[in-house]
């Protein structure tokens, strides 16, 4: 083999290597919101797990890819045990696809004699398809547009350097040491461990299976070769999902050895009974010379036969991954955020949301507790307040530093604006939490100092803290469900919490005046107020960034504006039915 040749073979591989991983990247970031909705739709239902996994891996190429999220979902909660085992099987699948692809390859227009196959060549379509996509990666503004542009430049990247393979060991045809090399790897162990180190390097079996099929340019490649070589190319691409695994909690860890069983008891049960039925038969393909089509064939063939086989077995999966990694290892903890998800941010938003809204009811509730204090303080509420507040600020840790890392990842621009509004939002929910320690503090002032709220001013107070029930209420299912017209409820609300504090701080100074209301307590009096009314206002900005985050181009502000503005509009409508909910008189009249 010439040095020309081995620079070609080793050039050909780095851009094949490149453009899958290119592509991939690209077809998880473009495709992220469908991953969500995918996995919303995840189930105990083995067969809808299966197609779970089938779809996701077919729209992503990449097995490994999969798993390696299935791992972080299990790990993180978002998906069971049970669920993963049938995604997992649907993955294995759909990372078969890669191989028909890169058989376009084989097509021979002039053998067939249908001149309308050749449009079908590579050498017709890719360096179209490679235009196609440098315009739209380099003059396309659009986010969308220049995904999909490096998505066709992965791919064309991708058939050059599978077409330079090809070309490069094209010349071993007559090199009698690489086909003694070839002809050592039919025995059926060392081809297994061939297929096996070599995907592992590559973390990817899509891409072994393409330089297997490039290797069949030099007609060296027998069945006999190529069949073992495939199944440890299966046992290979698991690596990811284990070294995913490491430092996971055990559910996750299981997740991976599925993985890992899966394929390896698929090769142990299908090639000594191929063998075997062999050594008896003799099978006259052994020696059949394989082609890009033919080995697409067999790669696709043993992973319908391995799920025909263990399919059924599922629950035996599981249990024997409960085997291996056993209860009594850990304690288990599920990790909340997992870093595993910055490779599809717009799931990693979706999770950190969800977070985000178990953060909000935590502080909601601490709210409603320190609230409850002002009528009859006790020692251990108050405690549970502050141990809130330190829950609260932990999330805020957590969610925080997580979202920090993954803007810095590639991400649409849709997703790095709902990664801000999420940063603004979580900032909000931790004031909340910190006035609801102000509440407390409070509390304890009119305790310790045996204070007491006039008949008028208890009144009062309670008609606003009523109304800020309310605008939690509105903030954290508006948040929690997504819900706009909630969302929308927020803000004309908070308009009267405003007017509300303005009203009932007039009150008590028309209160002092008459000797009804002593300074000390006004101080505490007007304290209470102040908190309720921050409260409010961060519900509003709460509100506003799910407004926001449901419409990408939105400016709250303007909106904020217009809506106001609006004498005859929903804003004003339900202002006004607020107001009478929520009315006090002033004492001024």
């Amino acid at each position: 083999m010439e040095l020309t040749d081995i620079l070609g073979l080793i050039g050909g591989l780095a851009l094949f290597l490149y453009g899958m991983n290119a592509m991939g990247a690209a077809l998880e970031k473009s495709a992220g919101n469908k991953l969500k909705i995918f996995l919303s739709n995840a189930t105990s239902n083995p067969f809808k797990g299966f197609l779970l996994g089938l779809i996701v891996t077919l729209i992503i190429q990449s097995s490994s890819a999969t798993t390696v999220m299935v791992v972080g979902f299990v790990n993180s909660g978002i998906m069971t045990l049970g669920q993963s085992i049938g995604v997992i099987m649907g993955a294995n699948l759909g990372t078969s696809v890669t191989a028909w692809i890169l058989s376009l390859q084989a097509i021979d227009a002039n053998n067939t004699g249908l001149a309308i196959l050749q449009l079908f060549k590579p050498d017709t379509f890719v360096p179209i398809v490679a235009m196609i996509g440098v315009l739209l990666f380099a003059f396309q503004k659009n986010a969308k547009r220049k995904d999909v542009g490096m998505i066709l430049l992965g791919f064309a990247i991708l058939m050059f350097g599978m077409d330079m393979m090809s070309g490069a060991v094209e010349g071993l045809k007559d090199n009698d040491a690489f086909k003694n090399v070839l002809i050592m790897f039919s025995n059926p162990i060392l081809g297994v461990i061939v297929g096996t180190v070599f995907t592992a390097i590559i973390q990817s079996s899509s891409a072994s299976v393409g330089v297997l099929q490039a290797l069949t340019k030099t007609g060296a490649v027998s069945f006999a070769t190529a069949f073992p070589i495939i199944m440890g190319q299966n046992i290979g691409t698991c690596v990811s999902a284990m070294i995913s695994s490491i430092g996971t909690g055990k559910n996750a860890r299981r997740a991976a050895i599925i993985h890992l069983s899966f394929n390896i008891i698929a090769t142990l049960i299908i090639l000594p009974v191929f063998y075997l039925v062999d050594s008896f038969v003799d099978f006259a393909f052994m020696d059949m010379q394989m082609g890009y089509v033919s080995i697409a064939v067999v790669h696709t063939a043993f992973k319908l036969v391995a799920l025909a086989i263990i399919a059924p077995f599922s629950k035996g999966l599981e249990k024997l991954a409960c085997l291996i990694v056993r209860d009594s290892e850990e304690s288990e903890e599920n990790k909340l955020l997992d870093e595993r998800f910055y490779t599809v941010p717009s799931v990693a938003i979706e999770r950190s949301r969800s977070v985000a809204v178990t953060m909000a009811e935590v502080a909601v509730m601490s709210i409603r507790d320190a609230l409850k204090l002002l009528d009859g303080y006790n020692e251990k509420e108050a405690d549970k307040v502050r141990e809130a507040e330190d829950k609260v600020d932990v999330f805020e840790d957590k969610i925080g530093s997580y979202l920090v890392k993954l803007s810095s990842h590639d991400m649409t621009e849709a997703d790095s604006n709902e990664t801000n509004k999420l940063l603004h939002v979580i900032g909000d929910i931790e004031r909340i939490s910190d006035h609801a320690v102000n509440i407390v503090e409070s509390a304890e002032e009119i305790h310790d100092k045996k204070l007491a709220f006039s008949a008028e001013a208890s009144a009062e107070l309670n008609t606003m803290v009523a109304a800020i029930d309310e605008i939690l209420e509105l903030s954290l299912n508006a948040l929690k469900n997504n819900d706009l017209s909630l969302a929308a409820k927020v803000e004309p609300l908070e308009q009267v919490v405003d007017q509300l504090r303005d009203t009932l701080k007039y009150n008590h100074v028309a209160r002092l005046s008459a000797g009804h209301c002593t300074i000390e307590l006004g101080f505490v009096f007007g304290d209470i107020l102040t908190n309720l009314e921050r409260i409010a206002d961060h519900c509003s900005n709460i509100a506003g960034c799910v407004l926001e985050m449901a419409k990408d181009e939105m400016d709250i502000h303007e909106y904020l504006r217009n809506v106001r503005g609006d004498e005859q509009g929903e804003f004003f409508k339900l202002y006004e039915a607020f107001k009478d909910k929520y009315a006090v008189a002033n004492a001024q009249k």
